[in-house]
C-alpha cells in the first residue's frame, strides 16, 4: 500500500494523522492483526478522552507511540511464549503460559496462542514487544475480550453496538459511530492500559513467564449488569 492511500485512509476513518492527547497518564491500545496486511485498531485514552484509527506496519504503529509519549503500551497480542518453547513453532514447551490457565480458571474464553493464526500474531506481538522495549516504552498485554466481560460489556461479535454504548459508558468521549470493531477493541485495550496506569487492574500470571492485564472488577460501571452470553 502506497504512503497516499495510508494517508488517505487515515483521513477517511480517523479525521486525523495522530491524536491531540498524549503525555505519561495516557496509555496507547494497539488490538494487533497477524501482519500488515490487514489493519490493525489503535486507541489512546487519557481516560476521559478517547482516539482511535486504523494502521498498517509496524513503523506506522512505532510513530504513533512516538507521536503520543504514552506512559504505557497495552497490546492485544501474545507478547510472552509458553514455558519451554524457544520460539511459537516449538512443539517441545507447554500449550499455556500460566497467565492463560488463569484465565481458564477465572472462566474468560480465549484462543491458545499455540493454534492456527495465534502463531503468526503471537510472532508479530514477540516483534512488536521487541520494537517498543529497545526504545524505552512500557509494554504491557491485554485482553480485550476478557477485559469486557470483566466491565460487564459485550465482545464485538455479540453486540458491537452494545461494544460501542457500554465504552461511553465507562466515560470515554470521541468514541464514533463509525468507529470499527478493531477499533472499539483498540479503545479496550487502551482503557485496560490506562487503568493499569491508575493502579486499577490486577496482573495475571507474572513478567517472566508472561502476564495478562485486566480491570480490577471494582472498576466495572454502575449498572453493567454483564447480561452476555
Amino acid at each position: 500500500m502506497t504512503r497516499h492511500r495510508l494517508q488517505e485512509r487515515s483521513r477517511l476513518s480517523q479525521g486525523r494523522r495522530h491524536p491531540r492527547i498524549g503525555g505519561p497518564a495516557t496509555a496507547v491500545g494497539i488490538d494487533l492483526s497477524t501482519d500488515d496486511r490487514r489493519a490493525s485498531g489503535v486507541g489512546v485514552t487519557d481516560g476521559r478522552r478517547v482516539w482511535t484509527g486504523l494502521l498498517d506496519t509496524d513503523e506506522e504503529l512505532l510513530a504513533l507511540v512516538e507521536a503520543v509519549r504514552p506512559g504505557v503500551v497495552a497490546v492485544d497480542a501474545p507478547l510472552w511464549l509458553p514455558p519451554g518453547r524457544r520460539d511459537i513453532h516449538d512443539r517441545r514447551g507447554e500449550h499455556l503460559r500460566p497467565c492463560d490457565r488463569e484465565l481458564l480458571r477465572r472462566g474468560i474464553r480465549f484462543f491458545p496462542i499455540t493454534l492456527g493464526a495465534m502463531r503468526k500474531l503471537t510472532e508479530r506481538g514477540l516483534r512488536l514487544r521487541a520494537l517498543l522495549e529497545t526504545r524505552g516504552w512500557r509494554v504491557i498485554e491485554v485482553f480485550p475480550g476478557g477485559a469486557q466481560d470483566v466491565l460487564g460489556l459485550p465482545r464485538k461479535h455479540q453486540d458491537l453496538e452494545g461494544l460501542r454504548v457500554g465504552l461511553r459508558r465507562l466515560g470515554l468521549r470521541g468514541i464514533r459511530a463509525s468507529a470499527t470493531h478493531d477499533e472499539l477493541d483498540a479503545a479496550t485495550a487502551a482503557y485496560v492500559g490506562w487503568l493499569f496506569l491508575q493502579g486499577r487492574a490486577e496482573v495475571l500470571g507474572d513478567w517472566t513467564h508472561g502476564a495478562i492485564v485486566l480491570p480490577r472488577p471494582e472498576a466495572r460501571p454502575k449498572g453493567a449488569d454483564g447480561d452476555f452470553p
